[in-house]
């Protein structure tokens, strides 16, 4: 039994030996290999594409002055993979909120506020426990003018011995005031590769 277990010990050591070492990557030089599926790389160019385009076309720009107020609506994720959809709107909010053109209330979502501290807060009113001249008024929650809104497809392809993998970021940008959409984008990413990559 002594034995069974040391040589198995030391088969576990060998393997050990062979497998990569963990090691930082630097995103902004990450020249690794390309997965089928959608990683970082994936989100941040479609981020980017559609911050770009937005600022671009001019559908941020507030004509009263100010920043606009954005909700993040739904992100329907039609791919093969378990995506959160978080990822990509969370680099859309970041980059917009530096521009100084926008800002994102957690205040309200479809599933409820993004932040539940927003009305828990407002629960302190009256209570004997707080000091009533920091506990948040009544009325000062502010509405959002816009909603981002979208959906990420996939789709698969044969071509030749390879396989083809199209996944398209589609987003909009809705004036909540009249319902039309104020900007629309499309980032399309591609990748071809082998037949025995999983892009799921």
């Amino acid at each position: 039994m002594m034995k069974r277990a040391l040589v198995f010990s030391l088969g576990l050591a060998l393997l050990a030996g062979c497998a990569a070492p963990t090691r930082y990557i630097d995103p902004a030089a990450d020249d690794g290999p390309v997965a089928m599926t959608m990683d970082y790389r994936d989100f941040e160019k479609a981020a980017t594409d559609a911050v770009e385009d937005m600022l671009g076309s001019g559908a941020v720009h507030n004509p009263n002055g100010g920043r606009y107020i954005m909700v993040v609506s739904r992100i329907t994720n039609d791919t093969m993979q378990r995506i959160d959809t978080d990822q990509l709107t969370k680099k859309i909010r970041v980059a917009l909120l530096r521009s100084g053109k926008v800002v994102t209330t957690t205040a309200v979502g479809l599933n409820g506020p993004e932040d539940e501290m927003n009305m828990a807060a407002r629960e302190l009113r009256n209570s004997a426990e707080f000091d009533q001249s920091g506990v948040q008024k009544k009325g000062t929650l502010q509405a959002p003018d816009l909603s981002l809104s979208g959906k990420i497809l996939q789709r698969n392809h044969k071509v030749g011995r390879e396989q083809q993998v199209e996944y398209y970021i589609q987003l909009s940008l809705t004036d909540l005031a009249s319902g039309l959409a104020f900007w629309e984008g499309e980032t399309p990413i591609i990748k071809r590769g082998s037949n025995k990559s999983v892009s799921w």
